[in-house]
């Protein structure tokens, strides 16, 4: 044998040696490491409000009616003009009719928008301005919005136009971005008025929306819980009269809370508890709590392909409940309220919950894990014991893209809406009535309670034949809050994302829950 024969073939004996010596390096970094993008959404355009109507400017008229508002800085030619347009259109004014014309004296172009609602109710002016400026996001000119009767109606329509222009763009690199140079005014008597309801309130809720669809629509590879806690310590970053509170799983264990740590424990992104308390009132807190499932793939009990993009929004209920107190908060509205959000990754890890597994909850009670795709539950049951044991609530609402059963009895124009006594019940149809993000009420009977206890556990999180599957969502979550204590649970997993543009919400996440728990905060007081 030669020499080098030799030395190959010792080369080759030492091999299995060298791979039980070199220890293997694990991946240190969570996904890539690269971020997708590190820009911000494009600039939208800037509202305002002025008495006088400028002569040039392209014109946005909201009516009610085929009649043309008496508009002060419409000519007599421009008028006879847009009159002659709406008889040979015949445009009467409704909600979703629009009328463009061009060529009409200086203006660059004028648009006539119907806000009358179908029942002949008040006009709708959020919903007129905003799809007004869904049709006109690539018009390069200033636009001035008139025909809004008074100083309220003006602040919806600015409401209206905040909401309906707002884009998700800050991932698309080779596309053309919509131009935001040209501001917007709404114009007419009562500006300076109309201007101080939209600095009190409305541009905070609108914030507040944005807010939450921004954190709908990242990707799960941006947006886990500890990111989702880090991006809303920053939104209420001196703010006064707020507080924070952060629970880790280490703390969470301390707390015994085994059904939201269970969640997350297959994923390598730690489950986290937000607690946001705003106080702007004595008294007892309304308690707001929200499902915070940063991604859900289902767990072990996986879900199909089909579809599981969406699941980056399965933290919506947990979104909302902090977009809501962020608006409240920077408003200075005269409520006390506390917002958790219960924040968990649902991920197939070696470490992942199983099918059969029981767990413990904060309070004590135990849950029998018959699917790690009926997670939402799991990570409430935690949150709504806590805050109610900690916070001493007078009131308890949760929200949740909780069950895709919702979705099938109510569609994409209804949240489900549970409550065990009238008058709660009463409270959130109100504030979704007024708000515009409406509810349907549906039961909690009485079988569908005893249809979710567990043979071995005391309640079981699936596999409940018994009941519908979002009344037996609903009366989970409602076994873990006491009877005395007034309670809602609003199934939003209908209502979450839009596959297609509304007057106030372009195509995808919808921010769905700001207005109304808003709404709620304000008309209901601790008594």
């Amino acid at each position: 044998m030669t020499k080098m024969k030799t030395q190959c073939l010792a080369m080759l004996a030492a091999m299995p040696l060298l791979a039980m010596t070199v220890p293997v390096q694990a991946q240190s970094v969570i996904g890539s490491g690269v971020p997708a993008s590190t820009a911000e959404n494009s600039q939208e355009r800037s509202i305002g409000f002025i008495e006088q109507v400028p002569a040039t400017t392209a014109l946005v008229i909201l009516t009610h009616s085929a009649e043309v508002p008496d508009i002060a800085g419409l000519s007599a030619a421009e008028r006879r003009s847009v009159e002659s347009a709406i008889a040979a259109e015949g445009f009467e004014g409704k909600q979703n009719q629009s009328l463009k014309l061009r060529g009409i004296g200086e203006r660059p172009l004028i648009m006539i928008v119907g806000a009358a609602k179908p029942d002949d109710k008040v006009p709708d002016w959020r919903a007129a301005a905003g799809s007004a400026i869904q049709k006109l996001m690539k018009e390069e000119a200033e636009l001035t919005v008139v025909g809004a009767p008074d100083p309220a109606a003006m602040a919806d329509a600015a409401l209206g136009l905040a909401l309906g222009q707002y884009r998700f763009d800050r991932y698309q690199y080779d596309v053309e971005k919509s131009p935001a140079s040209h501001k917007i005014t709404i114009a007419g008597a009562g500006a300076s008025e109309a201007q101080t309801l939209w600095n009190g309130r409305y541009k905070h809720l609108a914030e507040g929306v944005r807010f939450v669809r921004d954190l709908q629509s990242e990707p799960a590879s941006a947006l886990y819980p500890q990111s989702f806690v880090e991006r809303t310590r920053a939104a209420f970053a001196g703010i006064s009269n707020v507080s924070i509170e952060i629970l880790d799983e280490k703390a969470m264990r301390k707390l015994n809370m085994g059904a939201i740590v269970g969640v997350g424990q297959g994923s390598t992104r730690g489950s986290r508890m937000m607690i946001v308390s705003y106080r702007g009132a004595s008294g007892p807190p309304l308690a707001l709590a929200g499902k915070g499932i940063t991604f859900d793939t289902g767990g072990i009990s996986l879900k199909s392909n089909n579809g599981m993009w969406a699941m980056k929004a399965d933290m919506s209920g947990a979104a909302a409940v902090m977009g809501a107190t962020l608006s409240l908060a920077k408003s200075r509205a005269p409520v006390n309220v506390v917002a958790v959000a219960a924040l968990a990754e649902n991920m197939p890890g070696a470490n992942a919950q199983r099918p059969g597994d029981i767990v413990r909850t904060y309070g004590g009670k135990t849950v029998e894990i018959l699917s790690t795709d009926a997670e939402g539950r799991l990570v409430l049951a935690d949150a709504v014991q806590y805050v109610a044991d900690r916070y001493k609530p007078f009131a308890l609402v949760d929200i949740a893209t909780l069950t895709g059963s919702v979705g099938r009895a109510l569609g994409n124009q209804y949240a489900g809406l549970f409550a065990r006594e009238d008058n709660v019940a009463d409270q959130l149809l109100n504030a979704g009535e007024k708000s515009g993000e409406h509810l349907w009420r549906l039961p909690l009977h009485p079988a569908y309670a005893k249809a979710v206890r567990s043979d071995i556990a005391d309640v079981k999180n699936s596999g409940v034949t018994d009941a519908p599957g979002a009344s037996a969502g609903a009366h989970f979550i409602g076994y873990f809050i006491d009877e005395s204590l007034p309670w809602a649970h609003l199934d939003i997993a209908g209502v979450d994302w839009y596959n297609s543009a509304r007057p106030l919400t372009p195509k995808g996440a919808s921010g769905f829950g700001v207005r109304l728990l808003d709404q709620l905060a304000r008309d209901w007081k601790a008594e």
